[in-house]
Formats: C-alpha cells, sequence, structure tokens
C-alpha cells in the first residue's frame, strides 16, 4: 500500500463523538512511550501527524486520521503508566474499553510491545481482554533497532511462550523501527488485505 494522504479528522474522549462509521478503521495501542505516535508517523510518512513525546502518557484523546480518502487509523491513549492524575487514567480505561467494544467499523487492532523487555502483565491482560471481546488485533514489536536481532528473537519467542499460556493460535506478530522503517511495508500490507472486510460488517 502506498500512503498518498493523511490527514488529521478529530480528537475527542466519546467514542460517539468518533468520524461516522463509513470507512475501515484501524486501531493503535500500547503501553505508554512504547513508540506509538513515532511508528504511526513512519507508517504514513509524516513526521508529526501523530504527537510524540518522550514523556509517556502524550496521547490523551482518541484521534482519528484518514488516511489516502480510504480508511481510519486511530491512534488511542496508553494504557498503563502515564505521568497523570489516577482519576484519569480511569477515564481513559473507560474511553477506551467503550471505543473498542462498541466502534462498529473497528476492523483490527495493532497493539504495540516493546520489543526490548520481558512480557510485562498489563500486556498479557490486555491481550486476554482483547481475545475475550472478540476484538482482531495483531502483535507490532517496536523498536526493534535498539538490539541486535537474535535478542529480538529470543525476546518474541519468550513473549509468544507467555501468550500460549492462554492462547491456543498465536496471533500475528510483526517486527517494527520507526528509525530504520522496517515492518512498514508488512504491516500497510496487512491493513490494505483487512479492508475488504469493512463491506462484510
Amino acid at each position: 500500500m502506498q500512503i498518498k494522504s493523511a490527514e488529521f479528522v478529530i480528537s475527542n474522549s466519546n467514542y460517539t463523538k468518533c468520524p461516522e462509521p463509513n470507512k475501515a478503521e484501524f486501531a493503535f495501542i500500547g503501553r505508554s512511550n512504547v513508540g506509538k505516535s513515532s511508528l504511526i508517523n513512519m507508517l504514513v510518512n509524516k513526521k508529526d501527524l501523530a504527537k510524540t513525546s518522550s514523556k509517556p502518557g502524550k496521547t490523551q484523546l482518541i484521534n482519528h486520521f484518514e488516511i489516502n480518502n480510504e480508511w481510519f487509523l486511530v491512534d488511542l491513549p496508553g494504557y498503563g503508566y502515564a505521568v497523570t492524575s489516577k482519576s484519569n487514567r480511569a477515564s481513559w480505561g473507560k474511553m477506551i474499553t467503550n471505543y473498542l467494544t462498541k466502534r462498529k467499523n473497528l476492523i483490527s487492532v495493532f497493539v504495540l510491545i516493546d520489543s526490548r523487555i520481558p512480557p510485562q502483565k498489563i500486556d498479557l491482560d490486555f491481550i486476554n481482554f482483547l481475545g475475550e471481546k472478540e476484538i482482531p488485533f495483531s502483535i507490532v514489536f517496536t523498536k526493534i533497532d535498539k538490539q541486535g536481532v537474535n535478542i529480538t528473537s529470543k525476546k518474541v519467542d519468550q513473549f509468544n511462550k507467555s501468550l500460549q499460556k492462554d492462547w491456543v493460535e498465536l496471533p500475528k506478530n510483526f517486527l517494527s523501527s520507526s528509525i530504520s522503517k522496517a515492518g512498514k511495508e508488512e504491516i500497510l500490507n496487512e491493513i490494505e488485505q483487512l479492508i475488504p472486510y469493512f463491506e462484510q460488517i
């Protein structure tokens, strides 16, 4: 898939205020500071479409972008640690849950995992939540440029082994780097293949 246009549409805190669900939609989510905004910018060839920050918790709303006038890319708030109040984090949780379970045109969720660290309970719990709610998803391991290929492979295997405790069939995995642009073609091709499923909803 070639990205010809990527435009910001709207930010809000309620799924009912999202754009009309008339296009296929793909959401990106992960723990705070996993590199989500950088990955999105890399995918759509724009340096500052999604706002990046060295501080966790920069994204606090549901952010919609229209890609190629054909589909929506959604940047969701990170779950887990962020420099904000507990009440804010609780509201994010409710906002994200409502969006994921009630947004009718959501085709798939890309769950971002930092490839450098051991499996985290919060990531595994979130993935299991998606499974329980029957929400289609894939896993994107980020920041693979920060370590060697063999180390990345071991870390991914470690994460998948943790998933096997609850999953018979493992979800699709992608390896990515916003620096080297690794994974860009694979992720965009996956989206391109899934867009036609919108007609079946």
